[in-house]
C-alpha cells in the first residue's frame, strides 16, 4: 500500500462540509481525496491509503466507528478524527475508547481542526487502540510499541495459541483484543477470564462448564468461558496463577482441542483461539516447580510482550495529552493545555504501575486542578517513583529488622511496605515478594489491612 506522508482522505456525506475541508486541506498544503460515503471511503483507501482520515460519525451507508476499525485492520499507525453533530459526551468517549485519535463536535473551526492534526499527526506515525471499558490506552510512536503490534498483527492472520508476558498496567488485555479484531474471527466472542479472580474451587467450573447435577448446587448444567467463545477468542488473563491441579486438564484441552464439562463424559470441541496473558516470567515459574513445563511451550505458540512505560519514555507525553482529552471528554470540560515543562517532568518519573498508574495520576490531578494551563506545579504534592538508579525499590533490610519484633509483625511491615512502593499494585507486589497475588490477598485479610487502598 503507498502512502504520501501529506495526505488525507476526508469523509463527509454533506457537499458543504466536504468541499470546505477539501479546500482547508489544501490551504495548508495537504493532498486530499474525498468520499461522499463509507463504501466509496474504503474503496479509495483500499486503493491508495492515506495516514490521515478524517471522517464524519454518522452517513447513510455507514458510519465513522464502522470505517475507522476498518480502516486500522489493514493499517493500524493509521490516525482516525471523527466528526460528529451529534455532540454527546457519550458518543465522543466511545469514539476515543474505540480507537480514534481525536474527535470533534461539530460546528467547530478549522482552527480546532489544524490544532487536532497537529496533536495526532506530531512525529512519526502513532496508534491509538482503546478497549470497550475505557481503561488504559495503547497509544504511541515508540519503536518498542510499534514492533509488538506488526508482530500482533501479524499473529492475528494465524490461529496459533498467543502467550503475553508484560508487566501489570501496560495493556495486556487490549493487545488480547487487537489480535482478536484483526482477525477472521473479529465478528465471534471475545471472552477473558481472570484466573486470579476465580476462587480456585470454583475456576474448572468457570472455565470448562458443569453438568446437572455434578456437584451440590449444580442445579442446572451450565457453559463454561470455553464453550462461551465458541468461534472467537478465549483471553486466559494471569494465567500463571492458574492452580497447578488444574494445569493438566487444561494442556489435554490445548492438544487435543477438546474438552468435557465437569460432571459429563460427553466431549465438546474447541473452537476458539487461546490468548493468555502474565504479570510474571512464566519461564521462572517452570524453574521453581510452580508452572507445567509442558502447558508452558504449549501456550508459548507465539510469544509476545509489551515494553513497560518507563522503556517507552517518547510515549509519555502523547499519553498524558491523550488522557487529558479522555478524561475532559467524559466530564464534559474543557481539554486542558499541559506545558512542555509538564509534560518533561512526567518523563522523569518510571510509572511502576504503567500506562494504568498515568492514567490515574491524569484523572486525579485533572480533578484537583481545574485550570486551563497545567505546569509543574501541579507536581508538588504528588509522590512519583524517579526513574531506576535514583532511589532503591524498598528500605534497608536492617530498617525491618528490631529485635524483639515478632515474625508476624515483621511480615505485615514488609508486606505493608512494598504495597506501598508499588503504589498498592497487588500483582508487583506479589511479584517482588515471590508469592502469589492469591497470596498477597490472603494477607491483607489476615493482617486487617484496608481492601480498597490495596486494590
Amino acid at each position: 500500500m503507498n502512502t504520501t506522508h501529506q495526505s488525507v482522505l476526508v469523509v463527509d456525506d454533506e457537499p458543504g462540509m466536504r468541499m470546505a475541508l477539501v479546500a482547508n486541506f489544501q490551504q495548508h498544503g495537504w493532498q486530499v481525496a474525498s468520499a461522499a460515503g463509507a463504501m466509496e471511503a474504503m474503496r479509495k483507501f483500499s486503493e491508495t491509503g492515506f495516514p490521515l482520515v478524517v471522517t464524519d460519525m454518522r452517513m447513510p451507508d455507514g458510519d465513522g466507528l464502522s470505517i475507522m476499525r476498518r480502516v486500522r485492520q489493514t493499517s493500524p499507525s493509521t490516525a482516525v478524527i471523527l466528526l460528529t453533530a451529534f455532540g454527546s459526551v457519550p458518543e465522543a468517549v466511545q469514539a476515543m475508547q474505540s480507537g480514534a485519535c481525536d474527535y470533534l463536535l461539530k460546528p467547530f473551526s478549522f482552527e480546532q481542526l489544524q490544532a487536532s492534526i497537529g496533536r495526532v499527526m506530531t512525529g512519526s506515525a502513532r496508534t491509538c487502540i482503546g478497549d470497550n471499558a475505557g481503561r488504559v490506552q495503547l497509544t504511541g510512536e515508540s519503536p518498542a510499541l510499534l514492533r509488538t503490534l506488526e508482530r500482533a498483527a501479524a499473529a492475528a492472520q494465524t490461529d496459533a495459541d498467543v502467550l503475553i508476558e508484560a508487566e501489570s498496567g501496560t495493556g495486556k488485555e487490549l493487545l488480547a483484543r487487537f489480535i482478536h479484531e484483526r482477525s477472521a474471527r473479529r465478528d465471534q466472542p471475545f471472552v477473558a477470564v481472570n484466573c486470579a479472580a476465580v476462587p480456585e474451587q470454583l475456576l474448572e467450573s468457570e472455565l470448562f462448564g458443569h453438568a446437572r447435577g455434578a456437584f451440590t448446587g449444580a442445579v442446572a448444567a451450565k457453559a463454561g468461558k470455553f464453550e462461551v467463545a465458541h468461534g472467537g477468542t478465549l483471553l486466559l488473563d494471569e494465567v500463571g496463577e492458574m492452580p497447578l491441579s488444574l494445569q493438566p486438564k487444561l494442556l489435554r484441552v490445548l492438544q487435543e482441542r477438546e474438552f468435557e464439562r465437569v460432571g459429563s463424559t460427553h466431549p465438546v470441541a474447541l473452537r476458539a483461539r487461546i490468548v493468555a496473558t502474565t504479570n510474571v516470567s512464566l519461564h521462572k515459574m517452570v524453574e521453581s516447580g510452580t508452572f507445567r513445563a509442558d502447558l508452558y511451550y504449549r501456550l508459548n505458540v507465539i510469544p509476545l510482550s509489551l515494553p513497560p512505560l518507563r522503556a517507552r519514555r517518547e510515549d509519555i507525553p502523547i499519553l498524558a495529552e491523550y488522557f487529558a482529552r479522555q478524561i475532559a471528554a467524559q466530564a464534559g470540560t474543557p481539554v486542558p493545555r499541559l506545558s512542555a515543562g509538564l509534560l518533561a517532568r512526567l518523563q522523569e518519573h518510571s510509572w511502576p504501575g504503567n500506562i494504568r498508574e498515568l492514567f490515574n495520576f491524569m484523572r486525579r490531578v485533572l480533578a484537583l486542578n481545574p485550570a486551563m494551563d497545567l505546569d509543574t506545579d501541579i507536581l508538588q504534592d504528588e509522590v512519583l517513583s524517579p526513574l531506576p538508579g535514583t532511589t532503591q525499590a524498598l528500605p534497608a533490610t536492617g530498617a525491618l529488622l528490631v529485635p524483639g519484633t515478632n515474625m508476624r509483625s515483621m511480615e505485615r511491615q514488609l508486606l505493608e511496605k512494598t504495597l506501598l512502593e508499588t503504589c498498592g499494585n497487588r500483582t508487583r507486589a506479589a511479584a517482588m515478594l515471590g508469592i502469589s497475588v492469591r497470596t498477597i490477598r490472603n494477607k491483607i485479610r489476615e493482617f486487617g489491612l484496608p481492601p480498597r487502598r490495596y486494590a
